[in-house]
């Protein structure tokens, strides 16, 4: 589950010099917001350009669907963008509630309350405000025909972590006392208090997302970008190069 920009790293390990010269842009908590997303690729691009770093890699932490109203437009973008190289997105709790609504349609009960409704809608579905087990397996049906088959794919491909040079990024954070590399699934999506109030060390800095703040957190073993953007309209963009952080 521990996943590696491959195309990355693999030149790196031949070069001593990569993680200074390696730029990463991480994009906090999307939620629906295809209007924030299009304003954060036109400043990522503007900063590529003036950017000398020879490795720069994007890296998304996941929810990019539920309570904004554009999710359908969201994975789109993402996955047209994914397409261009050196680009990851990585996977949500709310990524991980669609895929189960396909599965198990009595899911939705449960995902509607933070926003599930929201992205049915998007993929023209019309739900009622609490559907009845008739309709969720309706609805779950309906779906599954009506969901892209590349946004599919792409929602299923989403690795749960990754780990550049001195970070470790994952959704909602890192179980204390384990290693990255032996993270369970459940939490890199899901954990909130015993990460955010340990103050291990965790062998790299972990970057996430999940837990709104109303501005970056930046702490010793952690760094939190989820600004809340459905609710405030501030999406967060981080670059780290080496040393350096600068918010975009």
């Amino acid at each position: 589950m521990w996943k590696l920009l491959t195309s990355v790293l693999r030149s790196h390990r031949a070069d001593e010099r990569a993680e200074e010269d390696l730029s990463i842009y991480a994009i906090g908590d999307i939620h629906g917001r295809i209007d924030l997303v299009r304003e954060a690729f036109d400043r990522i691009d503007a900063e590529l350009s003036r950017d000398p770093s020879r490795w720069k890699v994007q890296v998304f932490l996941g929810d990019y669907i539920d309570r904004g109203p554009d999710s359908a437009s969201v994975i789109e973008a993402l996955e047209k963008r994914q397409r261009m190289g050196d680009v990851v997105c990585l996977r949500g709790n709310h990524e991980a509630c669609l895929l189960d609504f396909l599965t198990n349609p009595d899911t939705l009960s449960s995902w509607r309350q933070f926003g599930g409704l929201q992205t049915l809608m998007s993929y023209g579905l019309t739900p009622s405000p609490n559907p009845d087990a008739l309709e969720r397996r309706q609805l779950s049906e309906q779906l599954t025909r009506d969901l892209p088959a590349h946004h599919l794919h792409f929602l299923q491909a989403l690795p749960y972590s990754l780990a550049l040079g001195d970070y470790f990024f994952a959704h909602a954070g890192v179980r204390p006392g384990v290693r990255l590399d032996r993270q369970r699934e459940e939490d890199l999506l899901w954990i909130r208090d015993d990460f955010l109030l340990s103050e291990e060390n965790f062998g790299k800095i972990v970057v996430h997302g999940h837990t709104p703040v109303a501005a970056p957190e930046f702490l010793r073993n952690r760094i939190n970008i989820d600004t809340g953007a459905y609710a405030t309209g501030n999406l967060t963009c981080l670059k780290l190069r080496g040393k350096e952080r600068k918010l975009l």
